[in-house]
């Protein structure tokens, strides 16, 4: 069993479980891009509707917009950065159901707005790792820790972005939110990792960037909930979403794995 250390807080385990967005990646290089191309359309089709106004992304979604509403970062709170993606685009039908499409025609239509945006996502392949993360994950593998991803993003999708990032082979289960009842923050894709890793949730940390996987490893039972924000410092906080963290780091290189 190796040990996980940072700021003073460690814990004994044999299993580390990642969130992936935010986490694994940063999260507005991937799905900043994606958030913008589907706004878009979003707005094309509303126009087309005789909506008037813009969509709300702040509002709605909880994406940050400057004066001219181009989207310039997120909430950590928000439905971008915890929903799944059946939810986001549930909110966004709910806005052409305003406008008067009828739900069902709504929802089509947000499905085919999203598939546009994803296969543009798909060819620019933008998922950038956090800084440090490979050498963490190999200081990881040294110890003889076993790695798990559980993640709101499907599973197909989670495997996808792991493959562009050439992180796939440090993981021995992916669990998306498909795979799972309840997704965060309920236990079970903590809980199902750890089946599949073969160990106990208590012998298992838990790292991400939202409050709700903090809430996934409390509910679950894990050895420890360590918060990832990248702004965050110990004199200026500035992280306080993480409020069921155990610990909050800036970055990887703050982990030190003793084995």
């Amino acid at each position: 069993m190796a040990t996980i250390e940072t700021h003073g807080h460690q814990a004994a385990c044999r299993a580390i479980l990642f969130d992936k967005d935010g986490t694994l990646l940063n999260f507005m290089g991937l799905w900043g891009s994606w958030a913008v191309a589907l706004t878009g359309l979003m707005e094309r089709k509303l126009s087309e509707l005789g909506s008037p106004g813009s969509l709300n992304k702040a509002g709605l979604l909880g994406l940050h917009t400057d004066g001219e509403n181009r989207v310039i970062g997120y909430d950590k709170t928000g439905p971008v950065a915890m929903g799944t993606e059946e939810e986001v685009i549930a909110l966004l039908a709910s806005t052409l159901y305003a406008a008067g499409l009828p739900w069902n025609e709504a929802i089509t239509a947000v499905r085919e707005l999203n598939a546009s945006a994803m296969a543009d996502l798909k060819r620019r392949r933008e998922a950038v790792p956090l800084p440090g993360l490979r050498e963490f994950l190999q200081d990881c593998l040294n110890a003889g820790l076993k790695l798990a991803v559980v993640t709101s993003d499907s599973t197909s999708e989670a495997l996808e972005h792991l493959e562009w990032m050439g992180i796939r082979d440090a993981f021995v289960s992916i669990v998306g939110r498909d795979r799972v009842t309840r997704g965060k923050p309920g236990p079970d894709m903590a809980l199902l990792a750890c089946h599949e890793l073969g160990l106990q949730p208590g012998e298992a940390v838990v790292i991400g960037d939202s409050n709700a996987d903090m809430q996934m490893g409390k509910r679950a039972g894990v050895a420890m909930t360590i918060g990832v924000a990248e702004d965050y410092s110990e004199d200026a906080q500035g992280a306080g979403y993480l409020r069921d963290a155990d610990v909050i780091i800036a970055g990887y290189r703050e982990l030190t794995i003793h084995h």
